[in-house]
């Protein structure tokens, strides 16, 4: 599936590997570098799902997925067909899940 960034903070840290807002620790930047390389190489909601590191979660308005136990990020999806399996990705938010 393709996917997008709706945050212009988190695409520069993915270009960059750096940001003034995202002041995060090396193992949760390459934790994030590989969900991203798992949403982009995904061929629809299945593989997300077969994916138990990724504790692919809906939560109605949005879903995340786990960078590693304390981060998770947030998407949306902007489904391509009616059985919703298929969309672009829209990448929100990297956020600390329990707020160490």
């Amino acid at each position: 599936m393709d996917f997008e960034f709706q945050n212009k903070k988190l695409e520069l840290l993915y270009n960059s590997g750096k940001s003034s807002k995202y002041r995060i620790e090396k193992q949760v930047l390459q934790g994030f570098f590989e969900v991203i390389a798992i949403l982009e190489a995904a061929k629809d909601i299945y593989d997300l799902w077969r994916q138990p590191s990724l504790n692919f979660k809906n939560y109605k308005q949005w879903y995340s997925v786990r960078v590693n136990k304390k981060w998770r990020l947030e998407i949306d999806i902007e489904w391509e067909n009616k059985e919703k399996t298929v969309g672009l990705i829209k990448i929100k938010e990297l956020n600390n899940h329990y707020g160490d």
